[in-house]
């Protein structure tokens, strides 16, 4: 059972019980006819609009009675109670009503919740209910409110006007925000079905019970710009202060507005409430917001039925609400002032019903005042007249669908400064606009019902680019004339000997990593996202394969230098083959095609777009927001590729920077520039490894990360062919023709196999510097036995004056002159050879063969 189902049965119980006790009680007057009316007045929440639609059923009441061809020989009277906007007490004051007499033929009744239970448990005893300020949809139910009728139009009403005005301003995104009622959960859902069917997307639906600050938070973080509120007037001023807390409000904000507050609803009863907002704070939070309402005004200055026009009634309403103490005269109106006309017109309902149902009920000799709550037959009656009722009254026109509804036009207004403004009037059953074209929008404009998401590719900064192109087409065109110097210059010793065709593999490396670099800036700004994967695909090739060329060929060197120089002592002659370091070029790329083809073919590079938080745009105030977008090149596993591409590189880097390393001090002839190769990849190998890394960690700044990849890659480029081909350009300027080597390639001129010759040299002028030093010694003896030899002889001489001595030895002169003149004769020979051998000791050799001839001379003398 339902909880409307629940106070039905409770009410009805009560009934049973009451009756008793009313068979007793005193009945009205034979010329009266009683009506109840239940009237929200006090209360907090809700609707009290009884505050204004009592008096203006009291004003009815008395010209109703008034009228002599109304209601002829009777009065209609009305007994009424506040409800308070409560279902509960409103239960209470209906079984009041029926259960104390005089009798009710009808009953009137305002707030759609009180409406609600009313209409549902008055059928059980035949009663009419007509509802004056009810705009519930769930009101519209004629199997569950067979016998309700209601002046106000139903909630719906407004729906239709709420599409049409977002067709006309082009809003296809509006969010909902509502009390949680029932009046307004019904007219959501009819509010739903109404944008599906037109095309309007719902970007969020907000519900509060009394506290909205949640829900309008909600709303912010949706971005809501085109917003439906529906809600009873107290908790409008609460969302009110709310919007203003979060700014909801402005040029980009349009706020739907139930039509039926008092134009100074978001001023009155702030403290009484607790609203934190100022007075001049709500006013700003109101300003721009549009009302929708169906027509509770004559709109035309014409006569109604009561011979007043609208105004007439107007200047009445307002006498009779200042006497009982409202200040009209400073626009402070009572709660229910919009809705007064529709009380107004409702008695006038009644008494037009209950007068053709007399005319009916005369010709069957019967009589209203024959009604009990268990009379179908004349509660059938006043139905039929109920439902056949048409006239013009202050509200306009009065007609009843048969579902019950008022059947009325609805009005636009939109506040202004202030005040509100009549923008048109929307006839839903001729699907007619009338427009003023009066609407004024904050910031000249109409609002968006969105933010308006411009997405902006970020690009390289054209300047960068432009110079890392220039550079690098530079660098290109010293590439090609060193390719052409090496060519040229192949037969020379200086450039043969470095191997030219290396050099020249090493050089088309260089072009085609300086072509990649122009590759990575191209970028949205020149090409469309639909080729944007072929440069992709184009980059990863290009620099792939340019690094395995340039780097490659370095590293083939250093490879062969460094297997020469440990089998060196195995085969001193060996030489260095050029097939083998093609070989190694050649595999090292046979690699890098195996992975870029397999990457191409199974998960080919496309082109993703990062996005970065929204931005606020620089010279414009439109309500526009900055996508940044920036283009990248990925595949579904691009993780896993990048890893075995980096992975090869890097172990052949390490692996280059350790043979660089071991030959570091070594130099060959076979390779006469191996040093400078060994410096060029130490450059490669560091700005490699700094250059990967800080590239991946850069990657969402556009222009670092270009900028620092591109200089790596030129700084790479140009430095390996400084450090390899200026020495070779300066030998060959210096030196025109083919002559030694000269200082500037000291590496040509000290191979390892003169290195080898150069000690053993040394060794053998070592051994020949001691031979000297041993005959040296020898010849010093000799000269000493020759200064003694000579001391001894002149002894001789001195002793052996006699003249006998002299003829015995002139006797034997012969004999023994000779034996002196030989003596003489050696002493002279001698004396020149130790003199030379001396010299000759003295003097520096510059060659062994020098010191060996010397050395042989003297053993042939001394023999």
């Amino acid at each position: 059972m339902t909880s409307d189902g629940a106070v039905t049965f409770w009410i009805f119980l009560l009934c049973l019980i009451g009756t008793p006790q009313l068979e007793g009680s005193e009945a009205g007057r034979p010329d009266e006819l009683h009506i109840g009316g239940i009237f929200p007045i006090a209360g907090k929440g809700g609707w009290q609009g009884g505050q204004a639609c009592m008096p203006a059923a009291r004003l009815a009441l008395d010209d109703v009675n008034k009228e002599p061809n109304l209601l002829p020989g009777f009065k209609l009277i009305l007994h009424s109670n506040d409800s308070e906007c409560e279902p509960g007490l409103g239960a209470s004051v209906m079984y009041n009503l029926l259960y104390n007499k005089p009798q009710k033929l009808m009953l009137l009744a305002g707030c759609s919740t009180v409406c609600t239970t009313v209409a549902e448990a008055a059928k059980m005893w035949n009663l009419i209910v007509l509802c004056y300020g009810a705009s519930s949809p769930a009101l519209s139910d004629r199997k569950r409110f067979p016998t309700l009728f209601r002046t106000h139009p139903s909630a719906t009403v407004h729906n239709p006007t709420r599409i049409k005005l977002m067709k006309k301003f082009g809003w296809s995104r509006v969010a909902i925000l509502q009390q949680a009622e029932e009046v307004f959960i019904s007219t959501v859902e009819d509010l739903e079905n109404r944008c599906m069917e037109a095309g309007v997307e719902i970007v969020t639906r907000q519900s509060f019970l009394s506290d909205p600050t949640d829900a309008v938070r909600n709303l912010r973080r949706q971005d809501a710009r085109i917003i439906v509120g529906l809600f009873y007037v107290v908790a409008a001023r609460r969302v009110l202060c709310e919007m203003y807390k979060q700014q909801l409000y402005g040029r980009a904000h349009v706020w739907f507005f139930i039509g039926w507050y008092e134009d100074n609803w978001y001023e009155a009863n702030l403290e009484n409430e607790g609203i934190t907002c100022t007075v001049e704070q709500m006013r700003i939070a109101a300003e721009g917001h549009l009302t929708t309402e169906a027509l509770m005004w004559n709109q035309n200055n014409q006569t109604t039925i009561s011979g007043m026009t609208a105004e007439e009634f107007r200047h009445r309403l307002n006498h009779a609400l200042i006497e009982e103490g409202y200040d009209i005269n400073h626009d402070r109106y009572p709660e229910g002032y919009q809705e007064a006309p529709l009380a107004y017109d409702a008695v006038w309902s009644v008494a037009l019903a209950f007068n053709k149902t007399m005319e009916r009920l005369t010709t069957r000799k019967k009589s209203l005042r024959d009604f009990t709550y268990t009379d179908k037959e004349i509660a059938d009656d006043i139905y039929s007249a109920m439902n056949s009722t048409q006239f013009l009254g202050v509200s306009g026109v009065v007609a009843f669908s048969s579902q019950g509804d008022r059947i009325a036009l609805t009005q636009i207004e939109q506040m202004v400064n202030g005040k509100y403004e009549k923008l048109g009037y929307y006839d839903t059953q001729l699907d007619n606009l009338t427009w003023l074209n009066t609407e004024q929008w904050i910031g000249g404009k109409v609002p968006q019902d969105r933010t308006i998401v411009t997405h902006v590719l970020r690009t390289v900064s054209l300047p960068l680019f432009v110079c890392m192109c220039t550079i690098s087409c530079c660098g290109i065109f010293v590439a090609f004339a060193l390719i052409i110097f090496n060519i040229w210059n192949k037969h020379r010793r200086v450039i043969q000997s470095s191997h030219p065709v290396c050099n020249t593999i090493m050089l088309f490396g260089v072009i085609i990593c300086l072509i990649s670099v122009i590759l990575l800036g191209m970028d949205g700004r020149f090409v469309s996202p639909d080729e944007y994967p072929k440069i992709c695909q184009a980059r990863a090739w290009l620099l792939s394969t340019g690094f395995t060329l340039a780097y490659g060929a370095m590293f083939s060197k250093v490879w062969r230098v460094h297997r020469f120089t440990t089998k060196a002592k195995t085969d001193p002659k060996k030489k260095v083959e050029p097939w083998k370091l093609y070989t190694m070029v050649s595999g090292l790329l046979s690699i890098d095609l195996v992975i870029l083809l397999c990457w191409q073919i199974f998960d080919p590079l496309q082109r993703i777009l990062e996005t970065f938080p929204l931005e606020d745009p620089v010279s414009t105030t439109d309500d526009i927001k900055i996508r940044p977008e920036l283009e990248h090149c990925e595949s579904e596993r691009n993780s896993m590729w990048l890893g075995l591409v980096y992975g090869v590189k890097g172990l052949i880097l390490v692996f280059g920077l350790f043979l660089a390393y071991e030959t570091r001090s070594i130099k060959v002839k076979q390779i006469n520039d191996s040093r400078y190769v060994g410096m060029s990849i130490y450059n490669v190998v560091v700005l490699c490894l700094i250059t990967a890394p800080v590239g991946m960690v850069i990657a969402s700044q556009q222009d670092a990360s270009f900028a620092f990849v591109a200089l790596a890659v030129i700084f790479c480029c140009f430095l390996s062919m400084l450090l390899i081909f200026v020495p070779k350009v300066i030998e060959v300027i210096r030196h025109p023709k083919d002559k030694a080597e000269s200082k500037y390639n000291p590496d040509s001129a000290i191979s390892k196999e003169d290195e080898e010759r150069y000690q053993k040299l040394v060794t053998e002028n070592e051994e020949l510097q001691r031979l000297i030093t041993q005959k040296e010694e020898k010849i010093r003896v000799l000269r000493q036995r020759l200064v003694e030899r000579d001391v001894n002889t002149k002894g001789t001489e001195l002793n052996g004056a006699s003249g006998p001595g002299i003829g015995a030895g002139g006797a034997n002169g012969n004999g023994n002159g000779n034996g002196n003149g030989g003596t003489a004769t050696t002493s002279l020979a001698i004396q020149p050879l130790a003199t030379n051998i001396i010299s000759t000791a003295a003097s520096a050799h510059p060659t062994p063969a020098a010191t060996l001839a010397i050395t042989q001379d003297t053993h042939e003398h001394r023999t």
